[in-house]
């Protein structure tokens, strides 16, 4: 008989621990149900639609988000730099290449909870409309600690970091073209570890 109550409580506890191991990391991962990903970057387009998945609906319950509708844009998150390795902000990045088509545009430095970060009260983070750009109307942002020529967003600190473009007003959200658009890669530049 306590054999019996001692393997029942065994299986309530690994049935209970593994429903919330599992809801836990579908809720934290960047990829996975109801994701777009466009190289290094990751988007959850019906995030913010009435056609939204009961995970995107437990993300924005969990985050207090408030999240674009489909006319006015989509956010990207990038967590991996395009080696694949987890951006720190102990480490310098360069974000370069062209986003699509938007009316607006911002780059935001952020930390892994998706918060912005920021130093002495100024955000990390760049918009469309203050940038420098190349020729071919290409752009090319650092990221990190140091100073750099050019575009830069400062990040202060340890740990994990994470980069937010959200483009506003674009075709993109459409959905006929959905995917088929290029991002600007993220390029590890140096490290001080």
């Amino acid at each position: 008989m306590i054999l019996r109550i001692l393997l029942f409580l065994i299986v309530i506890a690994i049935a209970v621990g593994g429903g919330t191991a599992s809801v836990w990391y579908v809720l934290r991962a960047q990829d996975g149900i109801g994701a777009l990903t466009v190289g290094d970057w990751t988007a959850f387009p019906s995030i913010g639609t009435p056609a939204a998945d009961p995970y995107a609906r437990a993300r924005i319950a969990r985050d207090g988000i408030l999240p674009l509708g489909r006319a006015e844009g989509l956010a990207f998150i990038a967590e991996r730099d395009s080696a694949g390795n987890r951006l720190r902000r102990d480490c310098d990045y360069r974000v370069e290449g062209a986003t699509p088509t938007a009316r607006f545009w911002t780059l935001v430095a952020a930390d892994p909870t998706l918060a912005a970060l920021d130093h002495g009260g100024r955000p990390s983070a760049v918009q469309s409309r203050q940038i420098l750009r190349k020729a071919d109307n290409s752009f090319a942002i650092a990221v990190g600690p140091r100073p750099a020529p050019g575009n830069w967003i400062r990040i202060d600190g340890t740990g994990s970091l994470a980069l937010v473009l959200t483009l506003y007003d674009t075709p993109v959200t459409g959905g006929a073209g959905l995917g088929e658009f290029e991002l600007p890669q993220v390029l590890r530049t140096g490290c001080d570890a």
